[in-house]
């Protein structure tokens, strides 16, 4: 077995992989769930709910009124976060509930 010269991310050769096999646009909603609370925080992380990522929308279900009135203050920049995180725009809408 011999080794490349040139070592290459996992997350590159996964996602590679993922494209040749049609898995581009589930891959990507997985990476998404994963980052959510790396990237919100902890309070807003711990105020939410994953429900579905879906064709660019991101459901999200919120735990009390006054969060959701929050987030969705919040809901343009939280976008931003995310798709810079995932290094491309796959987030097209969140969606508070």
């Amino acid at each position: 077995m011999s080794r490349t010269k040139d070592p290459k991310k996992i997350s590159s050769v996964v996602g590679a992989m993922c494209q040749s096999l049609g898995l581009t646009e589930a891959y990507e909603q997985y990476k998404t769930l994963q980052i959510w609370n790396s990237v919100v925080g902890e309070a807003i992380a711990g105020a939410t709910s994953i429900e579905r990522f879906t064709g660019g929308q991101l459901f999200i279900q919120v735990k009390n009124p006054s969060w959701r009135m929050e987030l969705n203050f919040r809901k343009q920049d939280i976008r931003n976060k995310l798709n810079a995180a995932l290094e491309r725009p796959i987030v097209e809408e969140i969606i508070f509930k």
